[in-house]
């Protein structure tokens, strides 16, 4: 790489760190180039060299969000063990990352904000379908569990990961950091929180007209 080539990656880099900033922030319609630069330090001129329109500036940012989540679904499929126990980690790698890296969070916010550009959960959701389909064949997936029930209860809890952290930007709360709270909630949905044999359905889903519980527990809906 010529001296020329790595200050142009440098400026690069600069503009794209200082955009997650604001579009992390702001989102996508109240962040301004005029903005960026200030925080970057670098020219108008200089930024629309490089990203002659805000539209590819942000796309530069998704881009950075999505490389640093294929790394970490690449660690994550290699390590060894059971396929759902790598569905459990990557989900906390996920949060992670939302926690730890403001361009994976802008990924997330700008696939909102901006349709049509691609959600970030099309980086890590084939992955999570392939685990778990795995984990069924293998027999780690208790009951009457199916993958597209659980690939459901991974994109909830992704989802509430995030807006977890999206509401409480640097907060430390009595349940620590986003990814202790997580790993809380899937021990409880990997072992279970009703005893069938005592469990009855909510009343509030009483317009469900037979369930696994009510069956178990010789209720009907109340």
């Amino acid at each position: 790489m010529t001296k020329q080539q790595g200050r142009a990656a440098r400026t690069r880099a600069v503009l794209v760190e200082a955009a997650a900033k604001h579009f992390d922030l702001e989102g996508y319609e109240r962040t301004s180039l005029a903005k960026v630069c200030a925080t970057a330090g670098i020219s108008l001129g200089a930024l629309t060299f490089h990203f002659p329109t805000k539209g590819e500036l942000a796309d530069a940012v998704m881009d950075e969000g999505r490389a640093l989540t294929q790394a970490a679904l690449l660690d994550v499929s290699a390590r060894p063990g059971p396929a759902l126990h790598k569905v459990v980690e990557l989900t906390l790698e996920l949060t992670r990352l939302l926690e730890a890296q403001t361009p994976v969070r802008c990924a997330v916010r700008l696939a909102r904000e901006r349709p049509g550009t691609g959600g970030w959960s099309d980086v890590w959701l084939p992955v999570v379908k392939q685990l778990l389909d795995q984990a069924y064949s293998n027999g780690q997936l208790r009951g009457g569990a199916r993958p597209a029930e659980v690939t459901m209860l991974v994109e909830y809890l992704t989802a509430g990961a995030e807006a977890f952290l999206r509401g409480r930007p640097g907060a430390v709360t009595a349940a620590g950091s986003g990814v202790a709270q997580l790993e809380s909630v899937w021990r409880l949905a990997l072992s279970g929180v009703g005893v069938h044999e005592e469990a009855e359905w909510p009343s509030g889903a009483g317009r469900v007209a037979s369930t696994p519980m009510n069956r178990a527990s010789g209720d009907g809906a109340s």
